[in-house]
């Protein structure tokens, strides 16, 4: 499900913006690219140190977007592309899929756990 030019994104530098809804409206947070790890399932799993909103607003509506790009992977129309992920996210802090993320992450007190729904390219 996940297109080869995505996991190209992944491994750029690159700014990610999360998205989650809460009751007054959007929240985003950043992370970086190279921050989220693809499982074998295809979850994405990203290092949580604050987020604190974020994870209230998943306890309510566990609905996720994120959007990711990079200047150094070619898009539709030349250099440059971009991914709209729509998911379902929960924080996990115990468990193999919080060992993998905290192995790289010491600073890291969860890992967002992102079940894929679909994949858009943007650009």
């Amino acid at each position: 499900m996940i297109p080869d030019k995505m996991m190209q994104v992944l491994k750029c530098e690159g700014v990610v913006a999360v998205v989650t809804m809460g009751g007054d409206g959007p929240h985003v947070v950043n992370t970086w690219n190279n921050y989220i790890h693809v499982t074998q399932d295809e979850h994405l799993l990203i290092p949580v140190g604050g987020m604190v909103r974020t994870e209230a607003n998943l306890e309510t509506n566990n609905n996720i977007l994120l959007t990711l790009g990079s200047q150094e992977v070619e898009g539709n129309h030349g250099p440059g592309t971009g991914f709209l992920v729509k998911g379902t996210a929960t924080f996990v802090k115990t468990g193999e899929r919080f060992a993998i993320v905290k192995k790289r992450f010491p600073w890291a007190r969860a890992a967002m756990e992102i079940t894929i729904l679909s994949v858009t390219q943007t650009l």
